[in-house]
């Protein structure tokens, strides 16, 4: 057996836990680097919302510049851009300047303002570059936006138009940078952001979030990018309620969970087809040696009957002396056989759920005394002494004394076979607590702990020490358990090695209705 159950957990192994090993180890290898790839796509989604952003950020200045050539271009020039600035406070100023001179031919500005405007001379000196390529787009057909300088209270834009009079302009716009973030790019912000994302607008000295709950984001801004009309500012964006790293480490986590509890499952379930397989296999060495026990037992019987009889038929006993002996062999033979007959019989109705309890008014101790006599000649045939103690205070209880009688019989005869040198036994009955009980006692070879469990199980033989020549079944404490849970009892035991074990049936005072 052990041989086929090495073979079947080989074959498990190979089958079930090498595969699952090798998916958990390439599971686990390739984890980080799926972890990195779905940061990648977060990324760059995160990514492309900025950039959305600052395309609509363009757009807008765009749509501004429009309107500024044209208005510029149109009559009522300084009333309508009046009108516009007026409108739109986002725009501090617009510097109109001659592309030959580079002098300012108008200036438009708003009611009240009173930054002072005069390092816009440096920086047309310093960007005169920018300007040519401006003019050269613009030629071409062009118009291009340029952010050059921008703070916490002021951005200066360039972009190059033609006049009415098709002469070249070069366009300075001064903005607030503060109200533009928050009037024009605020709204727009706040679609885009929706619930899943909080984007804000941060630069060196000023923050800008669009969340009814403000936090110091410029700290947990997963993805920045430039924002592109405002040197020195930055749009940010992050998860809301979580970042990139957390969600991602939630995921790697709920992966490496999902891929343990995958384990643990393949590996219950080997244990448990293993454990089954194995039951099965010891049901069927169990069943093979129980069929040849009964063989055995079946047979040392009938063999003994047969050769008396025959022997008493021929005549060849000469004394009567004699005769008696073989009679007595042939009905203790008789006796015995009948008691297996019997044994297979109920056990059999135990399995199929037909056995059938009796309940009557009984004392305990009439059934055990009873036993006790039909057995004690018996005892004392094989060399054992006896003792039989009884607590004559047991009330009388609802019990099957035909059930309870051969569950005591099993016990005695456990008791007789399982005595080596130290031939005693002692019967006891008692009252316990709100039970009644009986307790046969041997000084025999005792039960480990490991198979005091295991003995009361169908055709559970114990398969060590002087056990292999101790002629049994196996049913007898299978039969004595089922008897005693019958009568709503429990089956105690207490036994050492090489010291003897005592068998405590108990059965409840209340009277059992059946």
């Amino acid at each position: 057996m052990n041989n086929n159950l090495r073979k079947i957990g080989i074959i498990l192994i190979v089958v079930v836990v090498v595969p699952a090993l090798l998916f958990v180890s390439f599971e686990l290898t390739s984890l980080n680097s799926n972890e990195k790839v779905i940061e990648k796509i977060y990324e760059s989604q995160l990514d492309a919302i900025l950039f959305s952003v600052n395309q609509y950020s363009q757009d807008f200045m765009d749509s501004w510049a429009s309107k500024i050539e044209s208005i510029i271009n149109g009559e009522n020039k300084a009333e309508n851009v009046g009108v516009f600035l007026q409108n739109d406070r986002a725009i501090e100023a617009i510097y109109v300047i001659d592309s030959n001179t580079l002098k300012f031919t108008d200036l438009y500005r708003q009611n009240n303002l009173t930054k002072d405007f005069t390092f816009l001379d440096t920086l047309l000196s310093t960007h005169s570059d920018l300007i040519t390529r401006l003019f050269n787009y613009k030629e071409s057909g062009y118009r291009k936006i340029e952010p050059v300088f921008a703070d916490s209270s002021v951005a200066i834009l360039f972009f190059a138009f033609q006049s009415i009079n098709l002469t070249n302009r070069l366009c300075v716009v001064a903005i607030n940078p503060g109200v533009f973030i928050q009037k024009k790019l605020g709204p727009r912000i706040k679609i885009i952001s929706g619930d899943e994302f909080l984007i804000s607008v941060v630069s060196s000295t000023a923050s800008f979030t669009f969340d009814d709950i403000q936090s110091n984001i410029s700290n947990q801004m997963h993805v920045k990018k430039a924002l592109w009309l405002l040197p020195g500012y930055e749009l940010g964006i992050s998860l809301r309620g979580e970042t990139i790293d957390s969600l991602v480490k939630q995921r790697a986590f709920i992966n490496l969970l999902l891929i343990i509890i995958l384990v643990l499952v393949l590996f219950v379930g080997v244990y448990i087809v293993f454990r089954n397989v194995k039951k099965e296999i010891e049901i069927a060495r169990i069943k093979s040696d129980f069929v040849a026990n009964v063989s055995h037992e079946l047979r040392t019987p009938l063999s003994m009957i047969s050769m008396f009889s025959e022997t008493l038929e021929m005549g060849r006993v000469s004394s009567e002396e004699k005769r008696q002996e073989y009679y007595k062999i042939i009905s203790q033979e008789t006796s015995r056989l009948g008691r297996i007959v019997n044994s297979i019989l109920n056990f059999s109705k135990i399995e199929a759920g037909k056995r059938e309890y009796h309940f009557v008014d009984s004392f305990l101790n009439d059934i055990v005394e009873n036993v006790y006599s039909s057995y004690k000649t018996h005892l004392e045939q094989n060399e054992f002494k006896t003792e039989f103690v009884k607590d004559e205070i047991i009330p009388v209880q609802k019990l099957d004394e035909e059930a309870v009688s051969e569950a005591v019989m099993n016990l005695l005869d456990n008791a007789i076979k399982y005595s080596s040198d130290k031939k005693y036994i002692i019967l006891r009955t008692g009252l316990e607590k709100n039970h009644s009980f009986l307790e046969v006692k041997d000084s025999g070879i005792g039960i480990s702990k490991e198979n005091q469990d295991k003995i009361f199980d169908k055709f559970f033989r114990i398969g060590t020490g002087s056990v292999h020549n101790v002629k049994g079944t196996g049913l007898g404490l299978s039969i004595v358990k089922h008897i005693v849970e019958s009568h709503n009892g429990k089956v105690e035991i207490e036994s050492t090695p090489d010291k003897g074990s005592s068998f405590r049936l108990k059965f409840p005072l209340n009277k059992i209705e059946g």
